[in-house]
């Protein structure tokens, strides 16, 4: 085999050949939610000393958005999860259910970990 010198140069992340790698698990959130949540905390956290009550109430906006952008998530994940195994015949179909049973450890492992 030989060493690809321009595919060990990419990041992990980056599709390689129509292929797509990530360092971990799928996000619960896109990353243009969670940069916009990140950016208002950020901007409540500079701006403290200066207004720390409309800071605090900042914050709590981008708390709020958080917590309901990942229930809303949590409920897609499970519905979409629900319906993959709901209507299989359990003898027939042991790997697809297996499938959904890793992802739901994983989820759940994700959320007691948090």
């Amino acid at each position: 085999m030989m060493y690809d010198q321009s595919r060990a140069q990419q990041p992990a992340s980056q599709p390689r050949g129509g292929e797509r790698r990530t360092a971990g698990p799928e996000p619960l959130l896109p990353s243009t939610e969670r940069d916009a949540i990140a950016v208002r905390l950020g901007h409540a956290l500079n701006t403290f000393a200066d207004t720390p009550r409309e800071a605090l109430e900042e914050a709590e906006s981008a708390f709020d958005e958080a917590t309901a952008q990942l229930a809303n998530a949590l409920a897609e994940r499970r519905r979409v999860l629900r319906a993959g195994w709901q209507d299989q015949d359990p003898d027939t179909q042991s790997d697809e259910l297996r499938h959904a049973l890793r992802q739901y450890r994983e989820i759940t492992q994700r959320l007691l970990h948090l």
